[in-house]
């Protein structure tokens, strides 16, 4: 479907509810959303608070960014470790054909 989630404020209005006094199971029916989908939503809500230990969504953000920027920086580094090798067969070395006086 290429559904990758729901808008914050979407999030945001579910919790809401469930602050209010809703319950999970009744919120879930009504807005056509799983039940862990909300459980999750609300522990996570939990942790940004302080409420429960765990990852805040800013540190899981920062995480999930620096995660791809090592894998970016990993395929860059495989990419001229590869030029450096077809380089060194192809050009000699420097210095290597130089006399000392």
């Amino acid at each position: 479907m290429g559904r990758r989630g729901y808008p914050p404020e979407f999030r945001r209005k579910v919790l809401d509810l469930l602050e209010s006094g809703r319950k999970v199971a009744d919120v879930a029916g009504d807005l056509e959303i799983s039940d862990q989908t909300i459980y999750s939503w609300r522990r996570q809500d939990r942790i940004d608070k302080g409420l429960e230990p765990g990852l805040t969504s800013t540190e899981r953000a920062e995480l999930t960014a620096a995660r791809k920027r090592i894998a970016e920086l990993e395929t860059e580094l495989a990419i001229h470790r590869r030029a450096s090798e077809r380089l060194g067969k192809v050009v000699p070395p420097k210095g290597g054909s130089q006399r000392s006086r």
